[in-house]
């Protein structure tokens, strides 16, 4: 039987893997964490490969708290640079497929039209720096892999934006969130589907395309109509004022632009992509009945 291991498994990302990992019925999945394996330990991460054979190994594992990387460059280094090196000498020595996982923050937000993957990166905080040098050191170890950027990712699992918006709403706490910053939110649950579908792709049909690609939900929409698409669906009786991004200053800057072109992904693995709407109002249903 193929084995998969999902690196990250209690993050928002790896839990709605194990959640759709009846796509690969005949595969067998393992769920790892730091706490079982600390992949920015080279030693550590080498032994462990040693004594456990995969197919397919899928990196959901980052440093992803934004705002604390610009005064923790150490740790965020550590997991979004050092880790996925180590992941791809791995894959070279002991012959896996590796699936990783990063983020629109490459870029530097000032394009005006959907990134393509080949667009030149330009990272403006420390978190984009972190996770672009961990592209490039796949890269360097020339292990073919999967690279798929992501943005605003959200689900009924760990921390995130949506979960956010619903108790500060029902709280009462909101008064103000940036129009002026756009992208696509994307429902971890479908972004688990696409990374499934890859492995499957190579796992029963043989079918490998290493290289980067672009994984968001359909549309565009500012965190502000993002806000208060949350609150129509789930009622909650806000009033929210639309804020410039100067007027919400953060230590980490924010992607101005961050609409991701998903086409090469698409077309690349037949992957049907979800409106983001759609796919929120999905989400919001499964968070309700948990």
């Amino acid at each position: 039987m193929k084995r998969i291991l999902v690196i990250g498994c209690n993050g928002q990302l790896g839990s709605k893997i194990r959640d759709n990992h009846e796509m690969l019925a005949n595969a067998e999945f393992e769920y790892v964490d730091i706490d079982k394996l600390d992949i920015s330990n080279l030693d550590a991460t080498t032994s462990f490969f040693a004594n456990n054979k995969f197919d397919v190994v899928i990196n959901c594992a980052a440093y992803t708290a934004v705002e604390k990387a610009e005064d923790d460059l150490e740790n965020a280094t550590l997991a979004n640079a050092v880790a996925p090196r180590n992941l791809a000498k791995c894959a070279n020595k002991f012959g896996f497929k590796l699936i990783h996982v990063s983020t629109d923050y490459v870029f530097d937000g000032k394009a005006n039209t959907p990134y393509c993957e080949d667009a030149p990166t330009n990272p403006q905080s420390a978190y984009g720096r972190t996770k672009l040098e961990g592209e490039q050191n796949i890269i360097a170890e020339n292990c073919d892999a999967v690279i798929v950027r992501t943005a605003w990712l959200y689900s009924e699992y760990g921390n995130n934006y949506v979960k956010t918006m619903i108790r500060l709403g029902s709280e009462g706490k909101i008064k103000g969130v940036v129009f002026d910053q756009v992208g696509t939110p994307t429902y971890a649950g479908d972004l688990a589907k696409a990374l499934l579908k890859i492995t499957d792709l190579y796992l029963n049909a043989g079918e490998w395309h290493g290289g980067i690609y672009h994984f968001t939900n359909r549309g565009v929409c500012s965190w502000y109509d993002f806000t208060m698409h949350i609150f129509r669906l789930t009622k909650i009786d806000a009033e929210v004022k639309p804020l410039l991004t100067s007027e919400y200053p953060t230590k980490a800057t924010r992607p101005t632009y961050s609409v991701l072109n998903t086409r090469k992904i698409s077309e690349t693995f037949g992957i049907n992509i979800p409106y983001w709407t759609d796919s929120l109002r999905e989400m919001i249903d499964r968070y309700s009945k948990l």
